[in-house]
């Protein structure tokens, strides 16, 4: 298939999307209300529209619905299109053991049900609405009975189902050879060398400013221009600018709005109404994933020093969440399946299925922490979903699918475990001898996005250069750059800097490592990261090993 006819099957494919979108049906409204101005003119109709939506700010608006389309579902298809599961997993071996994974968190959380007599779905009786609705902004406060209830996994059960993975096709003594039979990933997934990481992330160089970094040492030269750059981009409501703009870190009082310019999100009135609809399915209805939310609450962010303070928003973010219909959407590119449940008597008859819950995602132990972080940039509760929707949606989720995806959990591991191999060999046999693979170690911090383990503003560094490096990487050899920018994204790798910073906290702490004779030893060196710098660390791993 040549350049223009897939270019083409691209641009029809992005039309037929934004089609059914609210921006589509406001810029309709917005042309038809600009048909009574004076300026508009009959015989040159169309272009006098076309410039009025132009200037008036809808023309950008437009660019970054379509960015953050291409980002999200990684247009175009290829031709012919492959069959539906092929478009969520292209390996055979990765959607069984996905499919396995479902299966047993599935048998656990019904086997919870019947264990402790509690039903799925029940309605609230009015009396429990309204008690519900009154202390809606004071959830913490309550302190009910969850002894009984379980986490449905924790990262450590997920880890074992991740390193069990075995390709049919590929004999893991062979060619990936002496380095890769030291880790505990053995699937021939193709990631990048640190040579590789260096041509692409050449903006954290050495050479370059970082907030982070210079904001300290020179924010006098460094810090004052560098927001001043941040608030043209805001501005201007460039949302692919703010993206470039936070590779290199966003300033504390611009990192809001310009997160929620990255994620494409315009306060609307239908944002609102959207989460008082889910608040209203909320107080409505009690599901049994309610518990593991309050109980997952309780373990985590509950005990944390940084995220206590915010238990009412985490309860009204979570149990909202899980009522949201539409994040089953990203089911379409997510490797996972929405589980379902059947009426009593039902079981197996398709038409008598619903998705349980709502949303598609059951929570495990640390599910919580994905937007406690969140709650440090907005109080404002239909804002705050909507970010952490989003950011679920685009990044989140990959780190809890078992997928080939180069931005999946188990490249990033693999990543991992090349990087410490290549560039630390010593203390990776070392640790290999003594029973302390480095992965049983640092996939806690990967699965959760170093949620809980940083800082508040070192984990907030971090995740600005996760969205500024969401990005489409061309196919090398495409012609022209206005193909490249349609062409195949398969490499983004947006996720990147969780094993990179895994790594180069295991090199940070090599002589302590060095020393230790157990797992338990090992973890206790690297049980603190709340002092680690996040960015002098990445930047001096990357161009300094």
């Amino acid at each position: 298939m040549d350049e223009g006819t897939e270019m083409s099957l691209t641009i029809a494919q992005l039309v037929r999307r934004l089609k059914g979108s609210h921006l589509h049906a406001q810029m309709e409204r917005q042309a038809r209300e600009c048909l009574h101005q004076p300026e508009i003119q009959l015989e040159s109709l169309k272009d006098d529209v076309r410039r009025f939506l132009r200037t008036s700010g809808w023309e950008r608006k437009l660019q970054n619905a379509v960015h953050r389309e291409l980002l999200i579902s990684r247009l175009p298809p290829s031709f012919p299109a492959p069959p539906p599961e092929h478009l969520k997993e292209p390996l055979a071996y990765m959607r069984k053991a996905q499919a396995s994974w479902e299966r047993r968190i599935l048998k656990s959380l019904n086997s919870m049900s019947t264990e402790l007599g509690v039903p799925l779905a029940r309605m609230r009786p009015v009396a429990e609405q309204q008690e519900l609705s009154n202390k809606w902004n004071e959830m913490g406060t309550d302190e009910p009975d969850l002894s009984r209830f379980r986490p449905v996994y924790a990262p450590k059960d997920f880890l074992e189902v991740v390193v069990s993975l075995r390709s049919p096709n590929h004999d893991s003594g062979g060619d990936v050879g002496a380095r890769s039979h030291w880790g505990l990933i053995h699937v021939p997934l193709d990631v990048k060398d640190i040579t590789q990481l260096r041509g692409v992330y050449t903006e954290l160089g050495l050479a370059e400013g970082q907030l982070g970094i210079d904001d300290n040492a020179h924010p006098d030269l460094f810090e004052n221009n560098y927001i001043d750059i941040g608030k043209k981009a805001l501005a201007e409501q460039d949302g692919a600018a703010a993206q470039q703009y936070s590779r290199r870190g966003c300033p504390t009082g611009l990192r809001a709005d310009l997160w929620a310019l990255i994620l494409n999100l315009v306060n609307q009135p239908q944002d609102a109404m959207h989460y008082e609809q889910l608040k209203a399915g909320v107080l409505q209805h009690d599901l049994l994933v309610d518990k593991l939310i309050s109980k997952d609450v309780k373990l985590t962010a509950s005990n944390d020093d940084y995220y206590f303070v915010f238990e009412d928003f985490l309860y009204q973010v979570l149990l909202c969440f899980s009522r949201d219909a539409a994040i089953l959407e990203h089911f379409k590119y997510n490797s996972a399946t929405p589980p379902k449940s059947y009426i009593q008597g039902k079981e197996e008859d398709e038409d008598f299925a619903v998705f349980y819950p709502p949303n598609g995602v059951i929570p495990f132990h640390g599910f919580s922490m994905y937007v406690a972080p969140l709650c440090f940039l907005y109080n404002e509760p239909s804002k705050l979903y909507s970010v952490f929707r989003e950011m679920y949606t685009r990044y989140f989720f990959r780190l809890h699918s078992i997928s080939s995806a180069c931005s999946g959990i188990v490249s990033l591991c693999l990543l991992f475990e090349r990087l410490l191999q290549t560039h630390l060999p010593q203390l990776f046999y070392h640790l290999r001898q003594i029973g302390a693979q480095p992965l049983r170690i640092a996939f806690k911090w990967m699965v959760r996005a170093f949620s809980g383990y940083l800082c508040t503003d070192q984990l907030l560094f971090l995740w600005d250069r996760i969205l500024g490096y969401d990005s489409l990487e061309p196919v090398a050899g495409s012609a022209s750059a206005f193909f490249q920018f349609f062409s195949l994204v398969k490499l983004t790798l947006n996720l990147w800097p969780l094993p990179v910073l895994a790594a180069a906290i295991f090199a940070f702490r090599t002589e302590n490592l060095m020393e230790v004779t157990s797992l338990a030893s090992a973890e206790a060196v690297l049980a603190d990261l709340s002092t680690l710098k996040v960015m002098p660390l990445i930047q001096i791993f990357l161009f300094a090993v």
